[in-house]
């Protein structure tokens, strides 16, 4: 389960210009959001996962939604519709 405060998690690569550009508009739109590296082999695992066995950055859990380089308004779109199930 999210925790209310930070309603996102973004899977980033370091150095990936989309998952900085995200974090940027994130900011800039107030959304709270935890950052996972996926470096460690276990949110690495958790990225092929969702993506199918490829680590696509950034990938964000918000609201029970799995979106794979989502733009802030999909990311918004999730945060205001219903929970998806899981």
């Amino acid at each position: 389960m999210t925790d209310p405060a930070t309603p996102i998690t973004v899977y980033w690569r370091w150095g990936c210009p989309f998952c900085l550009r995200l974090g940027t508009r994130l900011r800039l739109a107030r959304i709270p959001f935890r950052r996972v590296d996926i470096r460690d082999p276990k949110a690495a695992a958790e990225v092929r996962a969702i993506t199918g066995g490829d680590e696509i950055t950034p990938t964000v859990l918000a609201n029970g939604h799995e979106l794979v380089n989502p733009s802030i308004g999909e990311i918004r779109a999730a945060l205001a519709g219903p929970p998806r199930a899981t």
